[in-house]
């Protein structure tokens, strides 16, 4: 199981999801630590089985156990989050953002990875998950850390990949049964 495993299910009517897979993956300029934890963190997001079970095992074997542990935190967290905080943005009765979330979110403050590491994994399950406040946090962490907008962008281009193949891939698998 892996990247190629992974572009050689996906039709040909989706080329183009197969170029750009190769392309954000195989030819991304992020540190492997960052480009794996953000694969992992996003697979998960994107919850197709078919692209985790490809993907998972790659990224095991490029991650530390800590950050392999730290991607999936992320995924998990930014799950609950998301939804939390879009929901709280969305409501027309705003007096729901002064209201004291009740959640832990211990994960974020001591990831076990660089933070910045985890802040881009969060911000690319939040590009998944449509959480325009989550996103807009964590853009200005990563921002306020040094890092380029390309640098963000590249992990936002990664999310929209994987969720895409996701998307595909579950479809193929329910249109051939």
């Amino acid at each position: 199981m892996s990247l190629d495993s992974l572009k050689s299910r996906i039709p040909d009517y989706a080329k183009d999801l197969k170029l750009n897979l190769g392309s954000v993956i195989g030819n991304s300029d992020l540190p492997a630590q960052q480009l794996w934890g953000t694969v992992l963190a996003t697979a998960i997001a994107s919850r197709s089985p078919i692209v985790l079970r490809e993907l998972e095992p790659e990224a095991k074997a490029n991650l530390s156990p800590e950050a392999y542990t730290a991607a999936k935190s992320a995924a998990a967290v930014m799950a609950m989050n998301n939804v939390f905080y879009r929901t709280r943005h969305l409501l027309s009765d705003h007096e729901y953002g002064n209201l004291r979330a009740g959640l832990r979110m211990n994960v974020i403050g001591n990831p076990g990875v660089d933070k910045v590491d985890f802040e881009l994994w969060s911000f690319a399950v939040s590009a998944i998950n449509g959480c325009g406040m989550c996103l807009d946090s964590h853009e200005q962490v990563l921002r306020k850390a040094g890092l380029d907008r390309e640098v963000v962008q590249e992990a936002f281009k990664i999310a929209s990949v994987i969720q895409a193949v996701g998307v595909t891939l579950d479809a193929e698998a329910v249109l051939s049964e």
